[in-house]
């Protein structure tokens, strides 16, 4: 059944709180952004999350979208004309085959707990069936969403509703720079400066490293551009190393300068670290975390952070408590079984 909520701008939430001022309507585009960018800032704080957004990488990102309509797919909450929080539905398809359609959203702290998130999760349930509807074959279905073990309350409403956690994953944090472990480059390989030129070898060495992952999905026309849109980019601190003219390995290096200046940290990122098969178990990764960890410490951070999906088939986890990284957040995915 259609879920036909729309009524010009408006939408109608079934089982939305009785709260004075209270509107759902959709999506307006770049106007919408800075108050979106407050309320993402806002419900990251509140929850110890370090995450943090500006304007222009929020732009940049719904700018690169993929199976995702947000004029469709999007819900933005006002109360008297303010954003307030905002739910977003994409899918996308793994290399099995099974859809996968994810859903998820903010909430600003003073407006959590008063049924707002819990009408909005069966909302873009709903949405998800139309999607679903409209894509015909055999293939497996799932819902899917996610929360950190610092967001009690919406771990709560996601296991309520039927989801179950299936996968694992850790922030991490290095709290210093000093002692960086001696790890060489394994024989035969060098890292050299990343040039414009090399891009597209680097996104498809990572692209065939991450196939062997946890919850992949195939690649798209399209994808290698959105992946040089992506914020933040800064290839001039990423290492790469390389055998002759292949890509081995890679560690995609960033800063998050709204974190820092908004915590008044010096914190690098140790991110997007990738290995492909014919280069594993040779210490690459190892080396590459330790060039990058120098190079981080050389430009005056003091701290490195890193993500982790728990059971990496590649031993990250203990490679990265090995390199001096210590467990400070879980993470958790939820799926669903969907039905059409």
């Amino acid at each position: 059944m259609a879920l036909d909520t729309r009524t010009g701008e408006e939408i109608v939430v079934p089982g939305a709180p009785d709260i004075p001022g209270l509107r759902f309507r959709r999506f307006r585009g770049k106007e919408d952004f800075p108050q979106m960018v407050e309320v993402f800032n806002a419900a990251h704080l509140a929850d110890g999350l370090d995450d943090t957004r500006t304007v222009e990488e929020m732009e940049k990102a719904y700018a690169n979208l993929r199976n995702s309509d947000p004029e469709k797919d999007m819900v933005v909450v006002e109360v008297d004309g303010k954003i307030v929080g905002y739910k977003r539905v994409e899918w996308w398809a793994e290399l099995d085959g099974t859809h996968i359609y994810a859903h998820f959203g903010f909430i600003a702290p003073k407006w959590r707990a008063k049924g707002i998130g819990s009408a909005l999760f069966r909302h873009s349930e709903a949405r998800i069936r139309e999607i679903a509807a409209e894509q015909p074959g055999d293939f497996k279905r799932l819902m899917e969403t996610w929360a950190y073990d610092s967001q009690p309350g919406l771990t709560e409403l996601i296991e309520r509703e039927g989801y179950e956690g299936v996968r694992y994953g850790f922030e991490m944090v290095r709290p210093n720079l000093d002692n960086i472990p001696d790890a060489p480059m394994p024989e035969g390989l060098e890292i050299r400066p990343v040039q414009p030129e090399h891009y597209r070898a680097v996104w498809e060495a990572e692209v065939e490293a991450f196939r062997d992952h946890w919850g992949m999905e195939e690649t798209q026309e399209g994808d290698y551009e959105r992946w040089l849109e992506q914020t933040p980019f800064e290839p001039e601190l990423w290492k790469v190393g390389w055998e002759g003219d292949q890509v081995a390995g890679i560690v995609r290096n960033f800063v998050n300068r709204e974190f820092n200046a908004r915590h008044n940290r010096k914190r690098a990122y140790t991110e997007y670290i990738s290995t492909r098969r014919p280069w594993r178990r040779r210490g690459l990764a190892r080396a590459l975390i330790a060039e990058s960890l120098h190079m981080q410490k050389e430009m005056g951070f003091e701290e490195s952070a890193l993500s982790v999906d728990a059971e990496n088939p590649s031993g990250a986890l203990e490679l990265y408590k090995n390199m001096g990284f210590e467990v400070v957040r879980r993470n958790t995915s939820y799926r669903k079984e969907l039905t059409v």
